[in-house]
């Protein structure tokens, strides 16, 4: 009985992990029985929830001219996402932030560049692939993807091995070396905070997306940055990929990333 009880928590604290805990977000939350005496927490979608078969995100490169052009995107993120921030760089927590292009594109990095390409700054984040070697090394399932192809995080299964560190090659995720709620400017307090000892990541604004708001760096881009329905014929991201040369991180990996970029 007690055992029973245990799983029916670590399911429901699943749920809340993914930020769909708070009142905005959930229109109902029931249980209903399953095989045996095992229970399963069911929630159901908002009717405004934003929904696709496979997210994904265009940054168009040619609408920046700086690093400073980034910061409204990478401080929208870390506003509602309560990021903490850390003086040393060590501990520093990144779910978007600014890298140069041969690091963000180490297989393409040409002898000779065009000027605009080598000195700008190329906005990364976690690519949420479509097969991501991640969610295959995870031995908890503390990260695993969605149905609409988020590659998401359950923060109360999280162990802190970092195994899904060491699977992913974009370098996308960051581990909590420190307790980070001490180092949260202004505490945003409609997402959850992190604890020690885990690992977090960009989740494409999941928590938005359950109430009917795009990603919130998409919101901060100016236009900048589509995010759509990959694939939906009619979508923004899909209107862009039919007109423009885009690029992705490591292609060659078979990794298959949901992040385009127009270069």
């Amino acid at each position: 009985m007690m055992e029973s009880s245990r799983r029916r928590f670590l399911k429901i604290a699943g749920v809340s992990a993914l930020g769909l805990g708070t009142k905005p977000l959930l229109d109902v939350f029931a249980a209903s029985g399953e095989k045996g005496d095992k229970q399963k927490a069911q929630v159901l979608p908002n009717k405004e929830a934003l929904t696709a078969t496979q997210w994904a995100m265009v940054i168009d490169t040619k609408k920046f001219k700086s690093a400073e052009d980034l910061v409204p995107m990478i401080e929208a993120c870390n506003k509602i996402h309560n990021i903490p921030e850390f003086k040393n760089k060590k501990h520093e927590i990144k779910w978007i932030w600014a890298e140069e292009f041969k690091h963000a594109f180490p297989t393409r990095n040409m002898r000779f560049l065009p000027e605009r390409i080598e000195q700008l700054p190329f906005l990364v984040l976690c690519n949420h692939c479509e097969n991501p070697p991640c969610v295959r090394v995870c031995p908890t399932q503390a990260t695993f993807k969605r149905e609409d192809g988020i590659v998401h995080m359950d923060y109360h299964r999280c162990i802190g091995c970092r195994f899904c560190m060491a699977a992913c090659p974009y370098g996308s995720r960051s581990f909590n070396f420190r307790d980070p709620r001490p180092f949260i400017m202004k505490r945003n307090p409609e997402f959850p905070t992190r604890m020690k000892g885990v690992v977090e990541k960009c989740n494409f604004c999941a928590e938005r997306l359950a109430v009917g708001k795009m990603p919130n760096c998409v919101e901060a881009a100016n236009g900048a940055l589509t995010f759509g329905d990959l694939e939906d014929p009619g979508s923004g991201v899909r209107e862009l990929l039919r007109s423009n040369y885009m690029i992705r991180r490591k292609q060659g990996l078979g990794t298959r990333p949901a992040v385009y970029y127009i270069v």
